[in-house]
């Protein structure tokens, strides 16, 4: 014969007012872990209270109620309340939503704190992805997401760029199928098809570590630490429609520009723009390439300009410069280090003596003027750098440092 099903009954919730709660000691959590009170405390001040307070009846000695109920489950939630009422943003009467355990129960009020904590279970990562994902699209801004659940803006930002992968390696990801580690690696590339078709190579490969997705997705990119990239400059490159893709997990020395072809025409422009600077002082055959070959100096001779001189003005702001720095390093010199702000303005002050020292350099008329076009390497200087072909001279400038010349 079939045993009839027991009737299950559960526990009855009802208000009762902060005041007559205390915490029990039967609560198993004595350890501090995830979110602070402090935090929970100004989240439920925002959202007001999500989970109700788990509370037995306090007995006196002869087994009598008192009024009082004591909180073995929802401690970290009755601190957080304190926390409210203490800062005056809690009345002391407030109503608290409970549910009433019976102080006779067999079951032991450490037993419900035990249970409340550990069949508790804890939010997949993709979930929490996915819900910042839908916060965003409702119209919530990173930075108020971040506000709202006690994170930097730039978690809410990794977080959302984790969500926006390739379905199908989320759905990879949701099924243990690949790290996390691994799935952060795919958001460097948002190309959707190119992320599908690297995981499609690695997945059965012996090597699909992290670095070697990022390696696959970046192959047909230009870091940002290319002297090309350098020479043009990022925001150059972006300016002109180019796209920078970016690793928000891990240092990438500026990220990777996607368009090569786009970079070589903003650096042929650029070195174009130059050397029509420089054929203004009368040289007469500038070339310019990214390149130099070997031997690309053999039988020229080195031509040597002076800098121009300083007016009276740079050398008066040079020496009051100087001046001061001097007199900072005598008064900070016992000192192991320097003070902080210090430190700054002696930086301050050798930026500035350097941009004095750095003059433009005066060539001699003659050679800039008389000497015909003969030879020259083919190819200029290396990247950053222009390179003018005379005669049997070559003049090397350095886009960053002061230039020099040489002449055969």
């Amino acid at each position: 014969m079939a045993k009839a099903a027991q009737n299950i009954t559960l526990s009855p919730s009802r208000d009762i007012p902060f005041d007559k709660l205390v915490l029990s000691q039967s609560n198993v959590r004595r350890i501090k872990a995830g979110v602070s009170v402090e935090e929970l405390a100004e989240d439920i001040a925002r959202r007001g209270l999500l989970q109700s307070l788990n509370v037995r009846s306090v007995l006196d000695a002869d087994g009598v109620e008192t009024g009082m109920f004591e909180v073995p489950a929802g401690g970290r939630r009755f601190q957080a309340l304190s926390m409210l009422v203490k800062q005056k943003r809690l009345a002391k009467t407030a109503p608290i939503p409970c549910i009433v355990r019976d102080a006779a129960s067999e079951i032991l009020a450490e037993d419900d704190s035990l249970a409340e904590n550990m069949q508790r279970v804890a939010l997949h990562p993709l979930d929490q992805f996915r819900a910042f994902q839908a916060l965003r699209e409702k119209g919530q801004g990173e930075e108020a997401i971040a506000a709202a659940f006690f994170v930097t803006p730039q978690i809410v930002k990794q977080r959302l760029k984790l969500a926006s992968v390739a379905p199908a390696l989320l759905d990879v990801y949701a099924e243990d199928g690949m790290t996390l580690e691994q799935l952060m690696a795919f958001t460097v590339n948002p190309d959707h098809a190119r992320q599908e078709q690297v995981w499609d190579a690695v997945k059965n490969s012996w090597n699909k570590e992290p670095y070697a997705i990022r390696r696959m997705l970046t192959e047909t990119s230009v870091r940002a630490s290319d002297r090309r990239a350098v020479f043009v400059g990022v925001d150059a490159f972006e300016a002109a429609g180019g796209v920078v893709l970016r690793d928000l997990f891990q240092g990438d020395d500026g990220g990777w520009l996607e368009d090569p072809a786009l970079l070589d025409r903003l650096v042929a422009e650029k070195l174009q723009v130059e050397a029509e600077a420089l054929a203004s002082e009368g040289w007469k055959w500038i070339e310019v390439a990214t390149d130099l070959p070997y031997g690309y100096s053999h039988g020229l001779r080195r031509l040597a300009g002076d800098p121009a001189p300083l007016t009276d003005e740079d050398s008066a702001a040079h020496a009051s410069l100087l001046a001061e720095y001097r007199a900072l390093e005598e008064e900070y010199s016992g000192q192991d280090e320097y003070p902080e702000e210090i430190d700054a303005r002696l930086g301050q002050l050798e930026m500035a003596m350097e941009a004095l020292e750095q003059r433009p350099l005066i060539y001699d008329p003659a050679e800039v003027c008389q000497r015909r076009s003969k030879i020259g390497p083919r190819g200029g200087a290396k990247l950053g750098h222009f390179g003018f072909v005379r005669d049997a001279c070559y003049v090397r400038r350095p886009v960053m440092r002061a230039p020099h010349l040489a002449c055969g």
